[in-house]
């Protein structure tokens, strides 16, 4: 399903981590995917207030908690920076549909990292 938000279709998420070695591509790819499934999904369900969002940002977060060993395998870890760039991105994903009060922390509250 093509993202219809024209915000969204123009973030290239994740930037700063494809511009640092440490992160592989191969597995950033793989986080900017969730980050556009979670799009998708906000999209077709209409989440209709915080509380419904949260359920959809935090099922996505526990996607994320998942590419953790997959960084660990590559060398690389879910670390400050990228703590801050994942959710930096979900906080734009949430404003970017309207929801300009969402609490980042509470965004991604199921974060294991």
């Amino acid at each position: 399903m093509p993202i219809m938000n024209q915000q969204i279709a123009g973030r290239a998420f994740l930037q700063p981590l494809y511009a640092d070695p440490y992160f592989p591509d191969q597995v950033v790819d793989k986080g900017r995917a969730v980050l556009l499934r979670l799009c998708e999904r906000i999209e077709a369900e209409r989440p209709s207030d915080l509380a419904a969002l949260y359920v959809l940002t935090q099922a996505a977060t526990e996607e994320f908690n998942l590419l953790e060993a997959e960084f660990e395998a590559a060398g690389s870890e879910i670390e400050t920076v990228a703590r801050e760039e994942i959710a930096e991105d979900f906080g734009f994903v949430a404003s970017a549909y309207g929801f300009t009060d969402a609490d980042v922390e509470e965004l991604i509250a199921t974060r294991e990292w």
